[in-house]
């Protein structure tokens, strides 16, 4: 599924309406060119699970965890891990048990997922605006349809 956004609150938007379709133990990998929305449409999903903490970017510190909504979010930024190795290390999949593991520049680390996560593609448009595409991997994502978000 494609969403177009001109802005950074409809981006929020977009993942505000993600998160009624998000489920304990799910993994959503962002992708995108710095500055192309993943901390913004992170910032959504927390609203939407009812987190009332500010998101920041977890560039600096790697992982930052939100409690206090209908479902534990887990946000980490892998941009400058070196390896497959140094994720394990972060013992993120496991954590993520009870949680969502929200992950930017997920790109860098999707051959290391389970086989059920979801990818959401940021491409910013010469005018500035974002193409959001998202695609469910896995049966986990077969009875979710992802067109609700927009609905």
């Amino acid at each position: 599924m494609n969403v177009r956004s001109s802005s950074e609150v409809e981006t929020r938007f977009v993942g505000r309406r993600l998160a009624s379709l998000l489920r304990p133990n799910d993994i959503v990998l962002l992708c995108g060119e710095l500055g192309s929305g993943k901390t913004a449409f992170v910032a959504g999903l927390a609203e939407g699970l009812g987190v009332e903490d500010q998101v920041t970017s977890p560039s600096f510190v790697l992982v930052r965890r939100y409690q206090g909504g209908f479902i534990p979010l887990i946000h980490a930024d892998v941009y400058r891990l070196g390896s497959l190795n140094e994720l394990a290390d972060l013992d993120l999949l496991d954590e993520a048990d009870d949680a969502i593991l929200a992950v930017e520049w997920g790109d860098a680390v999707e051959s290391a997922m389970p086989s059920q996560y979801l990818r959401v593609q940021f491409e910013v448009e010469e005018d500035g605006t974002r193409q959001i595409s998202l695609a469910g991997h896995g049966p986990a994502w077969t009875d979710r349809r992802l067109e609700d978000v927009m609905e």
